[in-house]
């Protein structure tokens, strides 16, 4: 059995972490971390120390309606993508321990297309 990093949980919730197959289980957040522990598997689990994690990026879409996934960007092991049932509970209790400033909407679909426009047709000064 993992041992768990936290010592208080604040929330545990049912969840699906997006790295290759889907994996469902539940995310547990606490005072030292964030925590996916797989629900068939007990070895695939992901623990995130908040002194790890430089942004929470949130995929916002009916102007704030419904948040499909969340990614946690890390600042040395990548980037984490989740989903829950309740992603703004999830979202809420994470705003406790991650400054509220690095938590920050991912682009739209029409963002991506016109920054990759730009980036095509600009011409590169000398």
């Amino acid at each position: 059995m993992v041992q768990s990093i936290n010592t208080k949980v604040d929330l545990v919730t049912n969840a699906t972490s997006h790295m290759g197959l889907a994996d469902y289980g539940k995310i547990m957040i606490g005072d030292k971390g964030f925590e996916f522990y797989n629900d068939r598997d007990a070895r695939k689990f992901i623990q995130i120390p908040w002194e790890e994690v430089d942004y929470v990026i949130a995929s916002v879409m009916f102007r704030g309606k419904w948040i499909p996934r969340f990614a946690i960007k890390t600042k040395r092991n990548g980037m984490f993508t989740f989903s829950s049932r309740d992603p703004k509970k999830v979202l809420r209790a994470i705003r406790e321990y991650v400054d509220p400033n690095h938590m920050v909407k991912s682009l739209s679909f029409f963002q991506v297309v016109k920054r990759g426009l730009k980036h095509l047709f600009k011409f590169k000064k000398k």
